[in-house]
């Protein structure tokens, strides 16, 4: 198959669909999904978005806690506008269908979470994602404009690299004219040529053993953006939830949102003891890279396997009402919340580096946006402030559309790019090739380039990773491609780029802690 759009967006969540809603009135639109539509990270997002709606908050708080949360390291022109922009975004979400909790008054029913001084995360239950998902799919599905393909899977971006000219990082003027995708039931890749294209893959917490993150979480995007020579930023900073359901063999872990330490939760040692007051005086509520740590300190101290989250003290009828999703889920292991306390782990969450993008979601290649998860817009800094992602997502992809409606005319197709040449390749028998280096390659990322690295870890991570990377490329070379070895190359592209740039942050700072610069500097 060989097909034109005008946008083509890859990813199905928040960041994708928002986007293709925005742009689809004024032209042809292709969204890729690399599952069904709803499997997205946005639907397991349990916590909500953060936005200014009421007094006593105001913007300059939220971004006061936006800055603090970031280490001081977010771009604090990025973090206003996206602060600022929060309210009207929150109300398109509404206006598409989203029904976020509301109190009898008929105000919104606004939740805190750490590094928050104030109540104003919007939330649907404890399945907020799931409700925004189910929002925008509504609107999407029967839009004329738009094509939906489920279970395909985008292998890389089209470039002037597949037109034999010479792309490398001193290029200034990469353009991206589309991409190949494969077909994931048919085996078939297809050539999808656009005028513009958006970049909404979600995140990468698969390159871990341990992650809150959904299956389909493999760092696509972020990789292919660095295979056609644009520029990622701060992927050191990966983001590990403090609060992830010990229940061993689970993939993905089952997120404890942050909203039960917000409600009055309390962490624990398995002896009950209270031991957050030791490392923040915000206790519970302290930021998440804080918080992991100081669970991975315990858990380093004590030998155990997990800490508890406390909630027994909490009124139950409350509790139940407001977290019925992770009440189902415990019961469903045999633990009463209300009665028992919660056995939790930190686990690789969200990734708050990615693909450079300025302030209208545009990347270092032409004619290519990232919004989302893979993008790196400067909100975040060294550390994401609970609930500001679905808000980074709804923000950015509106100034991305924006951007893109006025330039996408002026814009043409590239016909002479080439089919995906697939000629001398065979059909791979030895599927424990990818399995073995799959979960080699979370062995690494897992032991070496954690919530604690060093300099000798990483130094030993990059080693093996170079080793499995030559590996996987010559498998790569030689095979009929199927969607497991592609992500394998993704996350393998993605874990390089984790340890290579902590390699290079000679400072402990947010989600980068090394054993060897202690201190921030």
């Amino acid at each position: 198959m060989r097909k034109k759009f005008d946008f083509l967006v890859i990813g199905s969540g928040i960041a994708g669909l928002s986007f293709a809603l925005k742009v689809a009135e004024h032209g042809t639109v292709c969204i890729i999904s690399k599952e069904k539509a709803e499997e997205t990270a946005t639907r397991y997002a349990q916590g909500g978005i953060a936005a200014v709606m009421y007094s006593p908050d105001t913007y300059e708080k939220h971004i006061r806690d936006t800055m603090i949360a970031g280490d001081e390291l977010s771009n604090p022109d990025i973090v206003r506008l996206t602060i600022t922009e929060s309210t009207e975004r929150v109300k398109e979400l509404i206006e598409w269908g989203t029904q976020f909790d509301q109190q009898d008054s008929g105000k919104y029913d606004l939740a805190r979470e750490g590094g928050h001084s104030e109540y104003r995360v919007l939330h649907h239950k404890d399945s907020t994602g799931q409700e925004i998902q189910r929002a925008l799919l509504s609107q999407i599905q029967n839009h004329p404009n738009i094509e939906l393909l489920e279970n395909h899977f985008s292998l890389d971006l089209i470039t002037q690299h597949h037109l034999n000219m010479e792309v490398n990082k001193q290029t200034k003027d990469v353009k991206c004219f589309g991409a190949y995708v494969l077909d994931i039931k048919t085996n078939k890749i297809h050539t999808i040529l656009s005028r513009i294209t958006l970049l909404a893959t979600g995140g990468l917490g698969n390159t871990y053993s341990t992650t809150t993150n959904p299956k389909l979480a493999t760092g696509d995007g972020v990789a292919m953006v660095y295979r056609a020579k644009g520029v990622i930023e701060n992927m050191e900073f990966i983001q590990f939830h403090p609060t992830s359901l010990y229940n061993p063999g689970e993939t993905p872990s089952f997120l404890i949102t942050e909203a039960m330490r917000g409600f009055g939760g309390i962490l624990k040692t398995q002896k009950g003891e209270k031991f957050m007051n030791k490392y923040d005086a915000r206790g519970s509520l302290a930021p998440r890279d804080i918080v992991a740590r100081a669970i991975a300190s315990e858990l380093k101290l004590s030998g155990d396997d997990y800490v508890y989250l406390d909630c027994t003290h909490l009124d139950k009828n409350k509790l139940i009402v407001e977290f019925p999703t992770i009440y189902a889920k415990c019961l469903s292991i045999g633990i009463d919340f209300t009665k028992e306390m919660i056995p939790v782990v930190p686990a690789a969450h969200y990734s708050c580096g990615g693909i450079k993008v300025d302030e209208y979601s545009r990347s270092t290649i032409q004619n290519l946006y990232a919004s989302g998860e893979c993008a790196s817009t400067g909100l975040h800094g060294a550390n994401r402030l609970a609930s500001n992602s679905l808000l980074e997502a709804a923000v950015f992809s509106h100034r991305a559309s924006v951007d893109a409606i006025k330039v996408f005319k002026n814009t043409n197709f590239c016909n002479e790019i080439p089919d995906w040449d697939s000629s001398g390749t065979v059909l791979n028998e030895e599927l424990v090739l990818i399995t073995q280096t799959y979960r080699e390659l979370q062995l690494i990322m897992t032991n070496y380039v954690g919530i604690v690295r060093s300099n000798l870890r990483l130094q030993r991570a990059l080693t093996r990773l170079k080793l499995i990377y030559k590996e996987t490329e010559d498998l790569f070379d030689k095979s009929i491609l199927t969607i497991q070895i592609c992500e394998l190359r993704n996350l393998i592209n993605v874990a390089y780029l984790i340890t290579k740039m902590a390699m290079n942050r000679k400072e402990s700072r947010g989600l980068h802690y090394s054993i060897d610069y202690p201190k921030n500097s």
